[in-house]
């Protein structure tokens, strides 16, 4: 559902206002960020995720059962997003700052464009989706581990790819293709 005018108008103002507030300090935590959280009204919620938490003018976000799981789930991207993305060269943005949307290098994936389109439709089951070098197994299910896809990557490709813990898309497509070079 669109947001009305009035909401559009808060967001900015909690967005200016967060800003003006950040002038005081240099090491930002999530509360110094404007947030909002949200109830999914959609019809289509997946595994019980009714809330959506996010950081205003950012791309990250949680989602969760409750307001609580969702704004749990969004501090703890924020943590990994500060400790893992920001640092001396890139520093965490300003809270209020506009931050773009930023896609990860495809240069892996794509030098192996034909195995990847095939890897999608026969093992992710899907006509098309859009996958990174940091893409990974993880992003295509719920489970609790890999081994559906492993085991689907193994009857598919005859190869073993259970030591890339990671799920890396770019490494198992690396290992499938040295794996059909050998043959």
């Amino acid at each position: 559902m669109p947001l009305s005018l009035t909401d559009r108008l808060n967001h900015k103002m909690r967005c200016v206002w967060k800003l003006c507030l950040s002038l005081r300090k240099r090491d930002w935590e999530l509360d110094d960020y404007p947030v909002v959280v949200r109830r999914n009204e959609s019809d289509s919620i997946r595994n019980g995720q009714r809330y959506f938490a996010l950081i205003l003018n950012w791309p990250i976000g949680g989602a969760g059962d409750t307001r609580e799981e969702a704004l749990v789930s969004l501090r703890k991207n924020f943590g990994i997003a500060k400790a893992k993305k920001f640092t001396e060269r890139s520093p965490l943005p300003r809270p209020g700052a506009r931050v773009p949307i930023e896609f990860a290098s495809q240069d892996r994936v794509n030098a192996r464009a034909e195995l990847a389109d095939d890897f999608i439709r026969r093992v992710l089951n899907k006509d098309a989706v859009w996958i990174s070098d940091e893409s990974s197994l993880w992003d295509f299910h719920r489970q609790d581990t890999n081994a559906a896809l492993v085991a689907k990557i193994r009857e598919v490709y005859g190869v073993d790819v259970s030591d890339i813990e990671s799920g890396n898309l770019a490494d198992i497509l690396d290992s499938i293709a040295a794996n059909h070079q050998l043959r």
